[in-house]
């Protein structure tokens, strides 16, 4: 992962190396995340944060096959009891977890989400359990809160189906990716049109009221007539939500040993095909919320997007997942190479109830960080920042006070927009929000994430 922008003249002539540095998708990155010294205690951690809105999270850390370009904390399936063994450790997390959140003051989850990893990797029975466990353990009503879960073609059958359907979810994501069979080889993504169709159909048939396809741009060999085949493929669905990613070649994946030098004409591709692919959704009905997310306009509402992070309250499960308080942002430790995700895995299977009750690794979040995290995810978002709410957060100060270089920088590029009570990308600076958030990153987030050691 590339950690920060350098100003320069780039390819697009923004004035940025590139316009393809980071996806950010959280802030601080588990990169600049350490071994706490401390351990301190989740009961401790959690005395003082507000419950009565938190969101759930749980993370399943297997798939059928690991795409080229994922990075994701994920293994390649499973061997014989590693799923049942998976699950006994997650319901030991989440009692723990529930145990420290205490009952002096009423818990409530707002929100729950199942990723990973693919969740739908897991048998239907597994699925049951482990709806159980974010209900009877957890403490999640999910019948009554916006649940999303991840899925892919292949395990998208219609027992999992209904399980997801039946324990409450209102989204489901498909990985998709491309309609193409070609483009999706050439992303080490072996599927077959006609199977995707099928998964989609199934998807439909269950009911579940939002339907998300996740498509990718930039793929080799990609070309405007087949990138608007397989948005068209999409759209023929009516998908409530279509995310639209651009392609990384990132260090420790399968694409990742084709990677070299920047690409300045990779970049111009790929910005191309962003444009192309946001103005043809527009014309079709669809609203613009991010970079990359794109919602119908007729579309449930689903509570809070992907991209509102700024807030914290953030319960994870799981050894991929990551949990927020005001102070401390925390998880197990990271890896992108399949040989040590494997071995976090089987450490966290044979952990006893009593390790899940401390925190291990994470970053703590002085005040500054948490304007920079507010502000950040708040620009990736295309309704912006709340300039009121800013101020109230932080104490009466502004946005222009805290970032004026930062923000100056954006305005003279043409990717920043100020109406006053609002501060918003412009339709250019969405366009470069893979460069405007790492240009944000603190210098001590940047060094920590160049410190990391891959693995």
């Amino acid at each position: 992962m590339t950690t920060a922008t350098r100003p320069g003249p780039g390819a697009d002539g923004a004035g940025t190396t590139s316009p393809y540095q980071s996806y950010v998708y959280a802030y601080p990155h588990k990169t600049a995340y350490r071994e706490l010294p401390d351990r301190p205690r989740l009961d401790a951690l959690w005395a003082a944060e507000p419950k009565d809105a938190l969101s759930l999270y749980l993370h399943i850390p297997f798939c059928e096959i690991r795409c080229g370009f994922c990075n994701l904390f994920t293994r390649i399936g499973a061997p014989d009891g590693l799923t049942g063994a998976y699950l006994d450790a997650l319901e030991r997390q989440a009692t723990a977890v529930r145990e420290a959140l205490g009952e002096r003051e009423p818990v409530r989850f707002a929100t729950a989400a199942f990723g990973g990893g693919t969740p739908t990797f897991l048998t239907a029975a597994e699925l049951e359990r482990l709806c159980d466990i974010a209900e009877h353990r957890a403490g999640a009503d999910l019948r009554a809160v916006p649940l999303s879960v991840e899925a892919s073609p292949a395990t998208a059958t219609a027992d999992r189906l209904q399980v997801l359907a039946e324990r409450g979810t209102t989204r489901l994501s498909l990985g998709v990716q491309s309609f193409d069979d070609t483009e999706a080889r050439a992303a080490v993504r072996p599927q077959r049109r006609a199977d995707v169709e099928a998964a989609l159909g199934r998807v439909r048939d269950a009911r579940i009221p939002v339907l998300n396809i996740d498509l990718i741009y930039g793929i080799d060999g990609q070309t405007e007539r087949t990138w608007l085949r397989s948005l068209d493929a999409a759209l023929a669905w009516r998908p409530e939500e279509l995310y639209l990613y651009p392609l990384y070649i990132r260090p420790l994946t399968g694409l990742g040993r084709r990677a070299g030098d920047p690409d300045p004409a990779w970049d111009d591709q790929r910005l191309r095909l962003y444009r192309l692919g946001r103005d043809h959704l527009l014309a079709h009905g669809y609203r613009q919320q991010s970079m990359r997310m794109f919602r119908r306009a007729d579309a449930p509402p689903q509570g809070a997007d992907d991209y509102a992070c700024q807030t914290d309250g953030m319960i994870g499960l799981g050894c991929g997942a990551r949990s927020y308080t005001a102070g401390l942002h925390y998880s197990f430790d990271y890896a992108v190479g399949m040989h040590e995700i494997r071995g976090i895995v089987d450490d966290y299977v044979s952990r006893p109830a009593a390790d899940f009750a401390r925190a291990e690794y994470g970053r703590r979040i002085d005040t500054d960080e948490a304007r920079r995290r507010h502000l950040l995810q708040s620009l990736l978002q295309a309704e912006g920042l709340d300039v009121a709410d800013y101020r109230a957060r932080f104490g009466g100060r502004t946005p222009r006070e805290d970032f004026p270089a930062e923000l100056s920088r954006f305005a003279d590029r043409g990717w920043l927009a100020d109406d006053g009570p609002r501060l918003r990308l412009t339709p250019e600076g969405l366009a470069h929000s893979d460069a405007v958030g790492p240009e944000l990153f603190s210098p001590a987030v940047r060094a920590a994430m160049a410190a990391y050691e891959r693995k």
